[in-house]
């Protein structure tokens, strides 16, 4: 792949966009090039919404003439040198070429006027420190001082420069190495990586939302395990992420010990994101066993217990999201239900799968149904293959009788037997609280299939709740069914 684009860049190179840009550098006798990610991405196959041009002089001049000749509003950041236009759905900005030093204290550096060379070498990763001539002149020529194609080709995330001080000066760069061997499946280099654990304690200075970013690219990747191990090994994770971290590790009693619930986590996550791309259900994953270090308890008659950690875990949910910087709203929402009903789906498929206990599942999740049932079968992690296969086979034949319920509920619009008006004529009631309580347990009860949906099977059912508060039903009161119904469709007279 790497070599097919190595061949074919200069073609994939003649789009109008470059040939634009670099017309109007020569004109300006400005040094200029295609630079970053799009330099990566192209060597990679990988489509890039954004391209990045460095001048050796003003690149803001070159986006001004630009936004001119192609008639696009032009974006500058004059503090920062910078400018941007939106073209044909692509992102462009424009910098002069800079160098950059860095006060301990901020990862904001100090920017002076620079050289390519300089340029090149602020970057944080050889792979993204690649650039292509874009005048008329060595039109397509690669510049790459510090092997970023050979990195491409060998899958390797390493710094340009001293990786202690490549870290140091931008603790946020930890993080973009780590987010970079997720999304694109690399290795970070062994003295890259030991670089990363030496300067874990300089993440302290981001910003949780630079941090939180990065986070939530780990999570969009298709392999998320990766991302979060690599923190966990490097120590970054007790850092920003100390509930998660307190999950790593097995604790023994008496020669038992309980799986290591961190890479039991990280596996199911690695299953939802399988079968799903939804954010939230992954995040779910992640935290859906979150309370079992807080509930982790030995038994002496059982061995180790999490009791009501789903609970637990789901109140969890809204401090960490909040500390994350994280949607509090109906995103937060999803992972707490999630995190707290993911143990449903499994406790009934291990007892009796009945229409009543399925029912009360839907009910519970409503919408998120489908996502609850992915992250239970993700969570199927046993190394027992028959047990595996028994609780998949069982998932299966509850989602069968989802569909049935769903019909069913279809086709009967889900109303009770008996209305309010029934209700007030078998118990000589007048219109009260406690008609009210009547039939909102009718509806329940009926709705969970807790009895049947006959009118006999309602009757029967409020007279026994009729006679636990003190009252007396008389059936024969109730209204004739077929003239109930007919006087329903009879229409409105006219005055």
């Amino acid at each position: 792949m790497i070599q097919k684009a190595v061949n074919n860049y200069s073609e994939l190179l003649k789009l109008k966009v470059f040939r634009a840009v670099g017309d109007i550098a020569d004109s300006l006798a400005r040094e200029c090039y295609v630079v970053g990610g799009f330099v990566r991405d192209l060597f990679l196959g990988r489509h890039s919404k954004d391209i990045d041009f460095v001048s050796v002089g003003s690149g803001i001049e070159i986006a001004e003439e630009l936004s001119r000749r192609v008639r696009r509003p032009v974006h500058v950041f004059r503090s920062y040198g910078t400018a941007q236009i939106k073209w044909n759905g692509i992102e462009l900005e424009f910098v002069g070429a800079r160098r950059e030093s860095y006060n301990r204290d901020s990862r904001n550096p100090i920017v002076e006027d620079g050289t390519l060379e300089e340029d090149i070498a602020r970057r944080d990763f050889t792979i993204n420190a690649m650039a292509l001539r874009i005048n008329s002149e060595g039109f397509g020529n690669l510049v790459d001082l510090y092997d970023g194609l050979d990195d491409l080709q060998r899958k390797v995330i390493r710094t340009p420069l001293d990786p202690d001080i490549t870290f140091s000066d931008d603790p946020l760069r930890m993080m973009r190495a780590i987010r970079f061997a997720t999304q694109l499946n690399f290795d970070i280099a062994p003295d890259t990586f030991d670089a990363i654990t030496r300067n874990a304690q300089r993440i302290t200075i981001i910003k949780q939302e630079r941090i939180t970013e990065e986070l939530r690219k780990i999570m969009r990747s298709p392999r998320p395990s990766i991302g979060w191990k690599l923190l966990a090994d490097c120590g970054l994770l007790k850092i920003i992420f100390p509930e998660l971290a307190a999950m790593r590790g097995i604790e023994v009693v008496h020669g038992r010990g309980h799986k290591d619930n961190f890479y039991h986590t990280i596996e199911v996550l690695d299953n939802v994101a399988l079968a799903t791309d939804d954010e939230w259900t992954r995040w779910s994953a992640l935290l859906h066993d979150i309370a079992k270090p807080v509930t982790k308890r030995w038994d002496e008659s059982v061995g180790w217990t999490f009791h009501n950690h789903n609970f637990i875990g789901s109140k969890m949910v809204p401090r960490i999201f909040s500390r994350l910087g994280l949607p509090m709203g109906a995103e937060m929402r999803k992972v707490q239900k999630l995190v707290e009903l993911h143990m449903r789906p499994i406790a009934l498929v291990e007892d009796e799968v009945t229409d009543s206990a399925v029912r009360r599942l839907l009910n519970y999740a409503e919408e998120d149904i489908e996502d609850l049932m992915i992250l239970a079968r993700a969570d199927i992690t046993s190394k027992n293959m028959e047990k595996k296969q028994r609780l998949l086979d069982n998932f299966d034949l509850v989602d069968r009788k989802f569909a049935d319920i769903r019909t069913i509920d279809s086709d009967r619009a889900f109303r009770p037997a008996l209305d309010g008006n029934d209700i007030m004529a078998m118990f000589g009631l007048s219109q009260s609280p406690m008609v009210g309580f009547f039939m909102q347990n009718l509806t329940r009860v009926s709705k969970d299939c807790e009895i049947g949906p006959t009118r006999e099977d309602a009757i029967a059912y409020l007279l026994q709740l009729g006679t636990e508060k003190g009252l007396v039903g008389d059936p024969s009161k109730l209204p004739d069914p077929e003239l109930k119904a007919k006087n329903k469709k009879q229409p409105t007279s006219q005055l």
